[in-house]
């Protein structure tokens, strides 16, 4: 179906207002909304701890503060969310054992994607000890150049690994990661690739540049790579958590996500909490909640929950 700027601000203006005014159920005002919201991109830690966390660090004012699930969901939305899936920022092997055993606590965690050292002689011990729980759902890396990483015997192993038992390997949105994940996706071709925040797409309420459209084209020849439909606001690069709040404004950016990899490979996450340095959750949410709803009830669900169960193979709410 496509989107008229009518249906557009309509759909803006209603999920706004919901945002302002707390917590809509689905379907309510009349408007178009997911039968539930698998959010597929959170952090959680605590400082606070004696050994405290290797990010965020210190000097951040805004990150660096306890941030649990019971913080994430006292948020003011447009609708409840109903589970998420963590990502692991911490390079602290026993920090993938701190989110599972919140996640034992927390029915909210549907999903954890760990960080382990892929490459070296440790990681076979690590992944098989991990792997063992349900909730560990695949691994993201941020340290090192993909490039390089690619070359390696040993690091592409273990990506084999991580396919044979299922899991999904999650693409940083480094820029220079983004330009070879072509290259691994034919490397290791039964690994399921999720790029993370709509691959660094600059926001600028026009059409992104041509170049990264190119790329999103060749990236979705790819059956087995999703896109993640984060990280939008952190693309206006407005960092004082004055992001426009208008969603007509995003829309660019997002046609050419739903024009290219279409109605089963989009994710929803939001990226909390470093997407408040942009912009409120409530915002993050309504800006991607009045997009989709412009394509019908089957794309809202496919992109707000049904696309991260088939990607990392987990059911939202956790054991359904």
């Amino acid at each position: 179906m496509k989107i008229t700027r009518r249906k557009f601000l309509q759909n803006t203006a209603v999920l706004a207002a919901a945002g302002c005014g707390g917590c809509l159920s689905p379907g309510s005002a009349g408007r178009l909304s997911p039968v539930k919201i698998l959010d597929a991109h959170t952090h959680f830690y605590d400082p606070s701890r004696p050994q405290g966390v290797p990010w965020p660090p210190k000097n951040d004012a805004l990150l660096y503060r306890t941030v649990l699930p019971k913080d994430y969901r006292a948020l003011p939305m447009p609708q409840v969310v109903t589970g998420t899936v963590v990502v692991e920022a911490s390079p602290w092997v026993e920090d993938n054992q701190w989110v599972l055993d919140l996640a034992a606590r927390e029915p909210f965690i549907v999903g954890f994607i760990g960080n382990l050292p892929l490459g070296t002689p440790e990681f076979t011990g690590h992944l098989q000890r991990f792997a063992a729980h349900p909730l560990f759902r695949g691994i993201r890396i941020r340290e090192g150049a993909l490039e390089n990483l690619l070359n390696s015997r040993a690091f592409v192993a273990d990506l084999h690994a991580l396919a044979e038992r299922g899991l999904c390997f999650e693409v940083g949105s480094q820029s220079s990661w983004v330009a070879q994940t072509d290259r691994l996706a034919r490397t290791v071709p039964n690994l399921r690739l999720i790029v993370n925040h709509a691959a660094s797409v600059s926001v600028t309420g026009k059409a992104p540049p041509e170049a990264w459209r190119h790329l999103m084209q060749k990236l979705a020849q790819h059956p087995q790579i999703f896109m993640k439909i984060s990280g939008l606001v952190e693309g206006t690069r407005h960092s004082h958590g004055d992001a426009p709040a208008n969603a007509e404004f995003y829309e660019p950016a997002l046609d050419a996500l739903w024009n290219t990899f279409g109605t089963d490979r989009l994710i929803y996450g939001s990226n909390w909490p470093v997407s408040e340095r942009f912009a409120p959750l409530a915002t993050v949410q309504q800006i991607a909640m009045a997009f989709f709803a412009t394509k019908g009830q089957a794309a809202l669900d496919k992109v707000f929950w049904q696309n991260a169960q088939v990607a990392y193979k987990c059911k939202v709410p956790r054991g359904a």
